[in-house]
């Protein structure tokens, strides 16, 4: 974030603890305040780690007095959010107060000399141009015309939610599959599931691919023949993998599968790369050190992978959580760069030579060349 460090994609930071647990941090002159699980949100370019707006979604920290009824409509340039005023007794437009900024809205009416709240949330489905907002009164309904920065950009809702990121991912993976990558074996099909449900895609687990095919556990295997055969197996699976469309693959985790070495990674770079990665820090701030490191250390995970989403403990009941902070940072990773889908099919049709990000023309051939990263493993 404040620091520069080399990387080239995408990292989150997601800490899953108590559920119930509220926590507060701050970065720079920024300061964020969500339930449990709850991320601080980093995007990586090749000239440093940069911060970049919480995730979303988890806790909109959306409120009102009364449960508030709206419609909503994505007019391509604009997004219209109309707001129920049945029943409240507003005299003028003195009576309201609308104030939108970036990704938040925040709607109050004064009624018998009380401030009612009819929507506060800081999870806009994307940005605005707040400077263009317009609203006014129409009938019962208050109207708020919201100026979308990406016109190209269609809003599934006015929030940011698991339902608006798994209708809008969409139009932005243009059916690029998804691996889930890290440190976990248990983890990763779980979050796996959770995403292909969403976003209608298949679900596959290599895990049981291989094992299937071996027709023994992945355990037993690592014990007969070494690590190092069980992820030739599996690099030959994601190989045959790397063509699909609409998949999202659940691989093995730490140092038993392919995502753990340098040299087995030309196949998982034909789709978006999730790796998710456990931590013993016990603030964000260690949290956020850890991961630097990492990058600094050139392990595999945090300089291959698009999207790092760390874990500050693990509960099955929360893969959603995890699935869902997975999608919203793909969705600003793409954003920041939509031509990535294009490029990772282009990738695939050239052979997935091992030449990510840096595609190399037609006829280049990855045995001779000389600029290859050295086989590593991955590094606790």
């Amino acid at each position: 974030m404040a620091s520069a460090v080399a990387s080239a994609s995408s990292m989150l930071c997601l800490s899953l603890q108590n559920p119930t647990k509220t926590l507060h941090f701050s970065i720079k002159t920024h300061s964020f305040h969500f339930l449990k699980p709850h991320l601080p949100a980093f995007r990586r370019y090749s000239g440093g780690v940069t911060p970049i707006s919480p995730l979303r979604g988890f806790s909109c920290n959306c409120s009102s007095t009364n449960t508030t009824h709206y419609e909503f409509s994505d007019g391509s340039s604009e997004v219209e959010l109309r707001l129920q005023l049945g029943g409240q007794d507003v005299l003028s437009a003195k009576d309201i107060f609308v104030d939108a900024d970036g990704t938040s809205l925040t709607v109050k009416i004064q009624q018998a000399g009380s401030i009612i709240t009819l929507i506060d949330t800081n999870s806009l489905f994307e940005k605005i141009k707040p400077a263009e907002t317009i609203w006014y009164i129409d009938d019962d309904q208050l109207v708020i015309s919201l100026k979308k920065q990406d016109p190209n950009l269609k809003w599934p809702d006015i929030m940011e939610s698991w339902e608006s990121l798994s209708a809008g991912s969409m139009q932005l993976l243009k059916g690029t599959s998804i691996y889930i990558v890290g440190d976990s074996t248990e983890i990763n099909p779980k979050v796996a599931r959770e995403l292909a449900v969403a976003l209608g895609y298949t679900p596959l687990v290599t895990k049981e691919l291989l094992e299937t095919f071996a027709k023994q556990t992945v355990d037993s295997w690592v014990l007969a023949k070494g690590s190092d055969s069980v992820a030739e197996a599996e690099s030959a699976i994601l190989e045959s993998l790397s063509c699909h469309v609409r998949a999202v693959v659940a691989t093995l985790g730490g140092s038993h599968g392919a995502a753990g070495r340098t040299d087995k990674w030309r196949h998982l770079y034909s789709g978006f790369s999730i790796w998710l990665s456990q931590t013993e820090a016990t603030d964000e701030d260690s949290a956020k050190e850890e991961a630097r490191r990492h990058i600094e250390d050139g392990n595999v995970g945090y300089t291959n992978a698009d999207v790092v989403v760390k874990l500050q403990g693990w509960d099955a009941d929360h893969a959603k959580s995890v699935a869902q902070a997975s999608l919203s940072a793909l969705k600003r990773l793409i954003l920041s760069d939509k031509k990535l889908p294009g490029k990772k099919s282009l990738y695939i049709r050239l052979g997935c030579r091992g030449d990510w990000p840096n595609i190399k023309p037609p006829g280049w051939d990855p045995s001779t060349a000389t600029d290859a990263p050295p086989p590593a493993t991955l590094q606790n």
